[in-house]
């Protein structure tokens, strides 16, 4: 990789980084709940989608938010249980994602995480570090239940894991999928469009009807089959558009034809997407 691209990178990451913090700073927003099935919510608005299931033995719960959001998601919780929140299974590294882990720590959570994702956070000097990482995939067991934390490749960072419910056939899928918007391909944390619908292609060999994608409403299987073929169009577009150049290739990508009025995030990922690509 050339040193231009090596600076381009580390100063998307700087970015995103600041981005983050910036979110983190707003006021809390007033955050919403939906029951899935009989025994899994989904806690939504302001940041990442948070799923939780509440067992005899404790509460595991996915993603966290913003830290700002920590005390709303327990009390989320705690209308539902009076168990302690025993498990946070963390998707991938980013703010809106993690910042809740200190306070889940501070309650007595252990947090999982995949190793690449924690060393994003390390490099990012990111706070609520996880205590658990993981290579391929891993599986707490609570309350009688097993759920399964699971990398299947890279996507929209290197560290990416979707968190299955088989008893509930139940998957969160993280920022792998999102609904309502357009991705974000986080290329300074080894995200990749080249290898992201391949990566969803596996993902969907899982036995599973309902999805709880990182952000937007809750989804069906047949909606992440069609994201896989959305992720391979974006890739043609985003290829087109760098044709022009990488510096101004957000300036010409439209997915207006793919439902996406904004490129949204997509934008801040062009550059590293277009060495990708080239």
């Amino acid at each position: 990789m050339r040193k231009a691209h090596v600076l381009r990178f580390g100063i998307v990451a700087v970015t995103a980084a600041g981005m983050w913090l910036a979110w983190s700073q707003n006021p809390p927003a007033q955050l919403t709940m939906e029951k899935v099935t009989n025994n899994i919510y989904a806690v939504m608005q302001d940041g990442g989608n948070v799923a939780f299931m509440p067992t005899s033995e404790g509460v595991l719960v996915v993603d966290d938010k913003f830290a700002q959001d920590a005390p709303q998601i327990m009390a989320k919780i705690k209308s539902v249980t009076d168990k302690p929140v025993k498990y946070v299974l963390n998707t991938h590294q980013h703010g809106d994602h993690t910042g809740g882990n200190d306070a889940m720590m501070a309650a007595g959570a252990q947090i999982l995480i995949h190793k690449n994702a924690r060393a994003n956070m390390v490099t990012a000097k990111q706070a609520g570090l996880p205590q658990i990482t993981f290579a391929d995939e891993a599986q707490v067991f609570v309350g009688g239940k097993a759920v399964t934390a699971r990398y299947y490749g890279r996507g929209h960072t290197n560290g990416d894991a979707v968190i299955y419910f088989p008893s509930e056939r139940v998957l969160h899928t993280g920022d792998l999928f999102v609904t309502g918007g357009a991705p974000f391909c986080d290329s300074a944390n080894g995200g990749s469009i080249k290898e992201w619908d391949a990566t969803i292609e596996r993902i969907l060999q899982l036995d599973f009807d309902t999805v709880i994608p990182g952000h937007g409403p809750v989804a069906k299987k047949a909606d992440l089959q069609k994201w896989m073929g959305t992720i391979a169009a974006i890739r043609g577009k985003v290829k087109t558009a760098c044709a022009g150049g990488a510096d101004t290739a957000a300036s010409r990508l439209n997915l207006t034809d793919l439902g996406m009025p904004s490129i949204g995030m997509l934008g801040r990922g062009m550059p590293g997407m277009c060495a990708e690509l080239q």
